[in-house]
């Protein structure tokens, strides 16, 4: 069984998309997959978009998930913040032991368990511990992605600091082309980023008009993935 941790250098990087499209290759192989949230937060109706998208991307729906629901999302909030805050807001704790427990769950059941982090990469939980420590106590394999745009050279080296700090297995970093930006600019992150970290860069994903366009990009970036997972 191959899992992995789809981390971000901050939020709204396009870690659901990658997610979203690695869970559409990996299903399309013949694997049994599902993709995991351990903590939502700005959601009503106990449910996750960024799972329903997913969902959506492997052409499944809530439905053929709902005897794992509680795992899939073992936390979901209202208020949109931080983990930590959003379960302080609602009065309640989130517990590494759920969230580790109903990963295994999914983990004895599907070939592949695909978990998107939740924000950036050191989103804490409670008063004293982040979301990755989690995914470090797992030993899960960690994919970076990044936004392309200016600023993301810092963003990502102190990320990738951050998981070599804590000796995690880094796949690659994916980089999203989200917004207008110097072309000049863009070329440069993914290189200076590779210069100056080691890591692998699996690829840049431009802007896509539907979604078949958008998995057609993806498909070379996750050919390298399952490479740097072998």
């Amino acid at each position: 069984m191959r899992s992995i941790f789809v981390a971000g250098t901050d939020t709204g990087v396009g870690k659901t998309v990658v997610a979203g499209c690695l869970a559409k290759y990996w299903a399309g192989m013949g694997l049994k997959t599902i993709t995991q949230k351990w903590a939502q937060t700005g959601v009503r109706a106990n449910h996750s978009c960024d799972i329903d998208f997913h969902l959506k991307m492997m052409g499944k729906s809530r439905a053929d998930i709902r005897d794992y629901r509680h795992a899939v999302m073992p936390y979901a909030f209202a208020f949109p913040a931080s983990a930590h805050l959003a379960s302080r807001v609602e009065h309640k704790t989130i517990k590494a032991s759920r969230i580790k427990s109903s990963f295994r769950a999914l983990a004895s059941s599907f070939d592949r368990v695909i978990v998107e982090g939740t924000g950036g990469l050191l989103v804490p939980y409670d008063q004293k511990h982040f979301l990755i420590d989690i995914a470090q106590d797992l030993k899960l394999p960690v994919l970076l992605v990044a936004e392309n745009k200016l600023g993301v050279i810092n963003h990502t080296l102190l990320s990738l600091e951050a998981l070599r700090q804590r000796k995690m297995r880094v796949v690659g970093v994916v980089f999203n082309n989200l917004v207008k930006c110097d072309a000049r600019i863009l070329q440069d992150n993914p290189r200076v980023i590779k210069v100056f970290s080691g890591a692998r860069v699996l690829g840049v994903m431009p802007k896509a008009r539907t979604q078949d366009e958008l998995y057609r990009n993806f498909v070379p970036i996750a050919k390298k993935i399952c490479e740097g997972l072998t």
